[in-house]
């Protein structure tokens, strides 16, 4: 039995998909610790249909937020292609053929998943902390953040450093609350509100000079 045979060209894909992440890497064209961030409020539907900490659970026990995205990625397809292609094996052993291609693709999934979630665990604990995590972004409103890059006016944002409860960075955008303000970068801020994906902040000197 080879890769390339049609019975494990879901599997051939996740390994090719792996590659080309790796590749991606290291040629310096993707970011390990990615800005994506786990929005666990996608708006009042979300909210009544699930409560955000059985989703937040859910990420977690997948091993989303232990470490970053594309790490989380390249790591399910290699548990996915490895599973789907030893379940070939197997059946091809027991049964003297193969299972369908969707078949085992459908069982690779579903066992690596939790495979995945496991295996990031002890993966997160290794590498670096400076990496966004599975939580509500909404949850970022009131923190402390500092300005990384570039100078933020209205309507045009800089990107901005800020640490959750957990103690981990997330990178976002930020505008300043007051449309007069600018905000330059090393400017400590504070997080007030939140609109979609962009944050408005004002600058703690600002705020203590004006307590409204």
């Amino acid at each position: 039995m080879t890769l390339l045979e049609p019975h494990n060209l879901p599997f051939a894909i996740a390994m090719g998909l792996m590659v080309l992440l790796a590749l991606v890497q290291v040629l310096g064209l993707g970011d390990w610790g990615g800005d994506a961030d786990f929005d666990l409020e996608s708006g009042a539907d979300a909210d009544a249909a699930l409560q955000p900490g059985m989703m937040e659970g859910f990420l977690t026990l997948l091993g989303l937020g232990r470490v970053p995205l594309t790490i989380w990625l390249a790591l399910f397809l290699l548990m996915f292609a490895g599973i789907g292609l030893s379940v070939q094996e197997l059946a091809e052993s027991l049964t003297g053929a193969p299972l369908y291609s969707w078949l085992a693709a459908v069982i690779a999934g579903g066992a690596a998943l939790p495979v995945t979630g496991v295996l990031a665990r002890p993966l997160g604990a290794v590498l670096p902390k400076d990496h966004t995590t599975a939580v509500r972004t909404e949850s970022l409103i009131g923190r402390r953040a500092t300005i990384t890059d570039g100078v933020a006016r209205a309507g045009s944002p800089a990107r901005a450093r800020v640490c959750d409860v957990h103690g981990q960075a997330h990178y976002v955008m930020v505008e300043p609350h007051e449309q007069s303000s600018e905000l330059h970068s090393g400017d400590e801020v504070l997080l007030v509100r939140r609109e979609k994906d962009q944050f408005y902040a004002t600058a703690l000197a600002e705020r203590r000079l004006s307590p409204n």
